[in-house]
């Protein structure tokens, strides 16, 4: 496992940039479950990735302090669009713009989102309590 750490002057404008752009446009963030692949980076389109359903951020997304970004609500998916494991999920701004990916594994996975099930059932709930992303 790599191991880095950051002023918090660069944390902290690294998480005040994350914001920013999850805030871009005039309407809220995005947050999109997909099934595997994950892509190999944010300029790599959806391909045979199945969409599962969309996680809506609140306008602003949330709090940046320090290096940590918290989230405010995140409005859930009370209707997943297809069944199929939760592997990732794409961010976006609410004009489309791709911000980050981060993977999706079950709580304890180690993934940089946690899931108590990465199952998701057609017409099923999508939802995350809560999100926080801390720099080092």
């Amino acid at each position: 496992m790599a191991i880095s750490h950051y002023n918090r002057t660069i944390s902290a404008a690294f998480a005040d940039s994350v914001k920013a752009q999850m805030d871009f446009g005039a309407g809220a963030g995005l947050i999109k479950v997909y099934t595997a692949p994950m892509p190999a980076d944010t300029t790599v389109g959806i391909t045979t990735q199945t969409l599962l359903g969309t996680c809506t951020c609140s306008d602003p997304c949330g709090v940046s302090a320090t290096g940590t970004l918290t989230f405010s609500a995140i409005t859930q998916d009370t209707a997943a669009d297809n069944s199929g494991t939760a592997a990732w999920a794409r961010f976006t701004d609410s004009t489309g713009t791709v911000v980050k990916d981060h993977d999706i594994t079950v709580v304890g996975g180690g993934g940089a989102l946690q899931m108590v099930s990465t199952t998701i059932v057609a017409g099923g709930p999508i939802a995350f309590t809560s999100l926080t992303e801390t720099l080092p």
